[in-house]
């Protein structure tokens, strides 16, 4: 690959730069899809409704009827046998197909110490003090770092501050070891809940995958228990944590009675490229520091304590597209050193597969007067050959709060204009990117946390979390409250500072 000129930007102004519209193209195969997803779980909530109309019957009748009843079935075989039969199917299959609950207990988000602060001039006079990169390099970082959406309070590991760096294992062993420990102390200091009670550990960390690995790592520190069932996803990108919990969720379905323990976050150390292609180096501006851990549980008794119950996960792979699969590539530059390259057609990558996911999605979540009108709107594009534009659902009937990966500014502009959201809607989103930038797979963590400290989380509020990465994928969790969230009592990395958002972030245009 060789160096664009340095008036050459990293993603040309077309179309590909850009989120595709929404509007000009719904694939039918996609909502196809999300009514499959709505049929396949169809019949628990068929079933649901009958077993309880079978129970308000029965409420109403009287000690005679019930006498009467039995005297007419106790003098006709067949008619007890076909009845004993049907209520033991009907038990059975409700049993059978009746998903297990599960609830996030709590959860926690990593807030680095004050000495892992890195400002904006600091990240630049840290990139000059290396002598690894030219002027011209040197530029291009500062009007990325300059227009990116972070602030001057995110924070990076010390092998990176040090003049001049000095990456290493070891390093980066104890980045992770600091990142992770610290959110999980926190989160078993909020449940009260002993490791050795923990029976599914699932850890995601993309870049960095050492042996031990890191749920081993986790397992050794706090000495889990010798048969719990871990998990070490890597390579999976900022959308790993989603996958995660979608994992945790089927575990807990064959697991009765067990605590999920989810970690994810992202290391830097031995992921900071010192080369000098710009495609390598966008990643440097925007990657920080931070890591989330979650408490997922299937217990009944933890319904009241819990804040969260999860109601849907939704998973998009684009990978079977060679140009999706390689938009985002770990691999080494012409000198032989180790980055991330973003390949030019990301955002169009990006958009595509969220519009998949969200189409996918809106039959599950979607009120029915807004299916109805995308439906006719969809019809009449697709059969009656109408020169209409498909109607776009408004989310904003289906959830109250978006949490939206803090990937960066321009796809959350994007995504802001396509899904029609309010800046009150995108707020933790782009608070989360100021104040601790993207911190990869924890973000929407922080996002979540960002909303729960503002007291802006309420009882049966529902959550869409949705986040993308590598591969290409993009997935979603949706959450419904259980109680309402008094930040009075939470304890998040927010809570210190939460008084000082929101701030002015000025609107610039895209580099």
């Amino acid at each position: 690959m060789t160096e664009p000129k340095a008036n050459t930007p990293l993603i040309p102004p077309t179309a590909s730069r850009s989120l595709p519209d929404f509007k000009q193209s719904v694939k039918l195969k996609y909502v196809k899809l999300g009514y499959h997803y709505l049929i396949t779980h169809g019949m628990f909530l068929f079933l649901s409704p009958l077993v309880v109309v079978l129970a308000a019957q029965l409420s109403t009748f009287s000690l005679q009827d019930l006498h009467d009843l039995w005297d007419q079935l106790r003098f006709n075989l067949i008619s007890v046998i076909v009845c004993s039969t049907l209520l033991v199917f009907l038990a059975t299959l409700y049993f059978l197909t009746r998903p297990r609950p599960v609830y996030l207990v709590n959860f926690s988000c990593y807030k680095p110490e004050e000495a892992r602060i890195c400002t904006r001039q600091m990240f630049l006079d840290r990139s000059r003090l290396t002598g690894s990169f030219t002027e011209e390099n040197l530029q291009f970082q500062r009007k990325i770092i300059e227009r990116s959406g972070l602030g001057d309070s995110t924070y990076l590991p010390e092998s990176v501050l040090n003049v001049p760096p000095n990456p290493s294992m070891q390093a980066a062993r104890e980045e992770a070891e600091m990142v992770m420990f610290g959110a999980i102390d926190e989160l078993l200091a909020k449940t009260t809940v002993k490791p050795k009670d923990i029976g599914i550990l699932i850890v995601n960390c993309s870049l960095f995958n050492p042996t031990p690995s890191l749920s081993a790592m986790i397992v050794n520190h706090y000495k889990l228990r010798g048969n719990i069932i871990s998990h070490n996803l890597g390579g999976m990108g900022c959308s790993a944590g989603l996958i995660s919990v979608d994992l945790a969720k089927d575990l807990l379905q064959v697991h009765p009675n067990s605590y999920a323990l989810v970690v994810s976050t992202e290391n830097i150390t031995l992921n900071w490229y010192s080369g000098t292609e710009r495609s390598m180096l966008v990643p440097n501006c925007l990657f920080r520091m931070g890591a989330a851990a979650v408490l997922l549980s299937n217990k009944s008794s933890d319904r009241r304590r819990s804040k969260y119950q999860l109601v849907h996960t939704v998973r998009t792979h684009k990978g079977s597209d060679d140009k999706c699969f390689a938009c985002v590539t770990q691999e080494e530059d012409p000198n032989g050193k180790l980055g991330v390259s973003l390949s030019k057609e990301l955002m169009a990558v990006a958009g595509d597969a969220l519009k998949t996911n969200i189409t996918t999605l809106g039959p599950l979540v979607l009120p029915m007067s807004e299916q109805l009108l995308f439906f006719a709107t969809l019809v009449g594009k697709k059969l009656l050959k109408m020169k209409i534009k498909p109607y776009i659902p408004d989310f904003k009937l289906a959830f109250e709060h978006f949490c939206i990966h803090a990937g960066g500014r321009a796809v959350l502009d994007e995504l802001e204009k396509n899904l029609q959201l309010s800046d009150w809607h995108m707020e933790p989103s782009r608070m989360t990117l100021y104040r601790f930038g993207n911190t990869s797979s924890s973000s929407l963590w922080y996002e979540l946390a960002y909303s729960e400290a503002k007291g802006r989380m309420k009882k049966g509020d529902r959550t869409w979390q949705i986040a993308f990465g590598s591969g290409f994928k993009c997935n979603s969790a949706v959450w419904k409250a259980l109680r309402s969230i008094n930040p009075a009592k939470e304890k998040n990395p927010w809570m210190d500072e939460i008084h000082e958002f929101p701030v002015n972030i000025p609107r610039v245009s895209a580099i």
